[in-house]
């Protein structure tokens, strides 16, 4: 049997260059490798942590399935599903919180950058957002979870929980290792010193956005003093960020981009940018306005996948508890 790989997207909103170059491309290199068992979910338990609007919500789900398909994702290939369909994920959730140490919780990364930044959006699911995260892995045994380097430590903990569980309570699950994606940190256009976000429209690049959107975004983009095309992150942060995008949409190396412009300037730089993103993009719009056409069969393979996930993520929440002492003879 193939090892099993999961990892999620949260539907916060529409996604951006940064979520395809950095996540969606990785998901359908590891599927079509062949050597992986995938399992590819939709993270709306998780987008709960942020503000929302309920109304919005499932056009945000939908979204992120549609992307997913557009990107290549197979559903013969991948097991695709809807996180909050399966209820294990919660119960298991609740199961492992008894076992994880507050002091573990308090120290991450993540929730601290996240309260500090929103206070007013310190909340408890947010807190306790690693160990549903753990839950996600360890009720499918998957062996190996595609991350960046930012969610290392929200994967120990999950390494921390399973090897804390089988000892106290008998093996049942794997400790799973981390398959370290190449880091594609794509920054704002308009702020090359925060990451690109959804909440920065402005300086983001959607997947969606047609030609003229794309090109008026990289025209003003912001750049650096001189005129120099260098990749020099700390002097040059903008032009870096634009080398980059270059980079990874043209599929030709920094250096090989620093000499392709050396003698040009920014206005030629961000032209050829625009193009290469506009021509990666084209037939990833093109599926995605398909798949919009038909969301009923998208539906169905969403409701498939939630049935093989369930399957799945109930015979092991089973064990569990078995393990637990749950379970009345």
């Amino acid at each position: 049997m193939k090892p099993v790989l999961i990892s999620g997207i949260q539907p916060t909103g529409k996604l951006h260059i940064g979520n395809y170059l950095g996540s969606l491309q990785n998901f359908v290199e590891l599927q079509n490798s062949g050597k992986y068992e995938c399992y590819f979910f939709i993270a709306d338990l998780h987008s709960l942590t942020e503000n929302f609007d309920p109304k919005e919500k499932p056009d945000q789900i939908m979204d992120v399935a549609l992307d997913y398909l557009a990107a290549g994702l197979d559903p013969k290939k991948s097991v695709i599903f809807q996180q909050s369909e399966i209820p294990a994920h919660s119960e298991l959730q609740m199961l492992l919180s008894n076992i994880t140490p507050f002091g573990e919780l308090r120290r991450m990364t993540q929730f601290k950058d996240k309260s500090e930044s929103q206070p007013e959006n310190a909340n408890v699911g947010l807190f306790n957002y690693p160990v549903l995260m753990a839950a996600d892995i360890l009720l499918y045994d998957a062996k190996f979870v595609p991350v960046g380097e930012d969610q290392l430590q929200h994967l120990e903990l999950t390494r921390t929980l399973a090897r804390k569980f089988n000892l106290k309570f008998g093996k049942i699950f794997l400790e799973p290792q981390p398959i370290l994606t190449e880091a594609k940190r794509i920054m704002s256009l308009d702020d090359p010193t925060k990451k690109m976000s959804k909440s920065r429209p402005a300086g983001c690049l959607f997947l969606d956005d047609d030609e003229k959107t794309i090109k008026e975004k990289i025209k003003r983009a912001v750049t650096d003093s001189g005129h120099e095309i260098k990749y020099n992150p700390e002097d040059k942060p903008a032009i870096s960020n634009l080398i980059i995008i270059y980079s990874n949409f043209s599929g030709i190396t920094i250096k090989q981009t620093e000499k392709k412009f050396e003698n040009k300037g920014y206005g030629d730089f961000k032209k050829d940018i625009s193009e290469e993103i506009i021509k990666n993009l084209s037939s990833f719009q093109i599926r995605k306005k398909k798949l919009i056409k038909n969301k009923t069969a998208v539906k169905k393979i969403i409701i498939s996948g939630n049935k093989r996930a369930g399957l799945a993520a109930t015979k092991k929440i089973e064990d569990i508890k078995i393990k637990l002492g749950l379970t009345i003879d």
